[in-house]
Parts: C-alpha cells; structure tokens; sequence
C-alpha cells in the first residue's frame, strides 16, 4: 500500500505501466521486453500503409512479454488489442488524456504480470496538466508507467514508456531532466525499464540527463548487442548510426540486447523505426 501511495504522489498525472523460444541463457524468469515506434496509420504513406504493416507489427509485438509502442493512434491501438489476445495494455490519448492524439500504451502478457499501479504523465513543466506542450516541443507528449508483479515469482518492476517530441531540442532536454528527476526518487530496490523513441542519439543532452539516474541497458548487457546501429530506417534504408530509440535500466540484469528489423510479406520494412528488444532477468 506504501509503495502505491509512493508510485501516486510522485508520478501519476491521470491516474484511472513472449510467445519466442525460451531464452538461450537458460533463465527461465527471463522477460524480454521491447519498444517500437509503429509509425502512426497516416493515409499518405503509399506502400507502408498501416494495413500494408498492420500483421508484421502486431507478429512482433507477439514475440515479447512487454511492449512499448509509440505513435499509436486510437484505431491502431484497437487493432493491436485484437491481435493481441493474450495481452493486457494501458495508454492514454496525449491530446486529452482519452483516446484523442498518439498513445505511448505498454502491452503486457496477461499471465505473467500483475498491474499493482500504473498512471500517465505529461512532458512538461505541469506534468499533472492533460494535453499541455512542454517547452518548445511542437505536440503533448506524455510518459506511461506501470507498477508490475511477476506472477512467477514475485518480482516487482517499474516500466515506463515515452516519445520525445521531434521538433524541439530544449523539450527533449527538459524531458530527460524530468524523468531523470522522477525515476530517480522512486525506491532503490524498485528495478526500473524506462523505454521509447527518444528522438536523441547516444551522448546527447537528453540521452545524458537519463543516464545521470539510469543505465542504458545496451552497456548493461551481459553480451554483445547484435542488429544494426541504428533504430531508423524511414522506410526507405537504415541510416548509419542513428540510433534514437533507448532502453534504460535500473537493478535489472541484461542479459542480451538486439536492434531488430522486422519485415512484411512483402519485404518492407513493418515501420519507419526498428525495435529494440531486450532480455532481461528482475530478481525478487
């Protein structure tokens, strides 16, 4: 009930945070857990419509025990819950805190986790205030979390997932600052994934303001990352290292790391990002 409290007082805003071969490193209390930024249904995108991708995305999602999706508009958010029959999701309209705008959901696999907390802040300086642009930024951009207990065996975790805006670099800055600020005042033995679409490379000011409180779990793994250097592609080829989209971590093992590249039946690229997946073990 303390940490409840904690969790609301501290980050809530609007309150109400795989089905793959068993990990190679044989822990079977492994999770992997990814983030991807679907690319939202814009009508304009000729081959890579939404329905050209639609089935590839959902194929991926299916694969992990955790997801953060960004980009995510109402009707795709729907579908994303048809297709994921096993999954449970929580995330907000970034416009209203409903269904109006982009949502940042986490999916998560009904049978392995408990929802103990979960709320949605915004990236602002009133992270508390609905649908507010924050600083420079050109469009709302929120933070969703969740408070999780493993029904295997226990283990509670925090796992967040965000969007940084595109257009405004002193947004981006402050939004590392504050989630930086916040994450770091949540429990010490709370084991934190904090995930998105960053909009910011490796060293960057923002990226530097996270890992101030987090560790960027491509350093934490225990193994060499594999995939590209890079998370975008743009639907057209994947530039050269530019990797935007993060996981970060806090008292979680890392087991592996992988810059994937999922594809339709058609051989394009199922969005504009590449998803990063992580392996993961949280110990109780």
């Amino acid at each position: 009930m303390f940490r409840s409290l904690l969790f609301l007082s501290l980050l809530t805003s609007t309150t109400s945070l795989s089905i793959a071969q068993a990990p190679a490193d044989g822990q079977t209390d492994s999770l992997k857990v990814a983030t991807y930024n679907i690319r939202f249904a814009n009508p304009g995108d000729g081959k890579d419509v939404w329905p050209n991708r639609q089935e590839s995305v959902i194929e991926y999602c299916s694969r992990n025990d955790i997801i953060g999706l960004q980009e995510v508009t109402e009707p795709q958010f729907a579908q994303l819950r048809a297709g994921l029959p096993g999954f449970d999701s929580y995330g907000v309209g970034r416009d209203d805190g409903k269904s109006g705008g982009e949502h940042a959901p986490i999916f998560y696999r009904q049978d392995k986790f408990e929802v103990l907390d979960k709320g949605t802040f915004w990236l602002s300086e009133t992270p508390e205030s609905v649908g507010v642009k924050g600083w420079d930024a050109a469009l709302p951009r929120t933070c969703t979390w969740i408070h999780f207990r493993d029904r295997r065996n226990g283990a509670e975790l925090y796992v967040a997932n965000t969007h940084f805006d595109h257009r405004g670099a002193k947004a981006r800055a402050e939004s590392g600052k504050l989630l930086a600020e916040r994450l770091g005042k949540l429990p010490q033995d709370l084991p934190i994934l904090l995930m998105g679409d960053f909009n910011c490379l490796i060293d960057s000011e923002p990226y530097n303001a996270i890992a101030s409180a987090l560790t960027d779990a491509r350093e934490a793994s225990k193994s060499k990352p594999t995939g590209p250097t890079s998370t975008w592609n743009g639907f057209s080829k994947i530039a050269p290292d530019r990797i935007i989209d993060h996981v970060f971590v806090r008292s979680v093992d890392v087991l592996r790391l992988a810059v994937d590249n999922p594809k339709t039946d058609q051989g394009r690229f199922a969005s504009d990002h590449l998803p990063v997946q992580v392996v993961v073990s949280v110990a109780m």
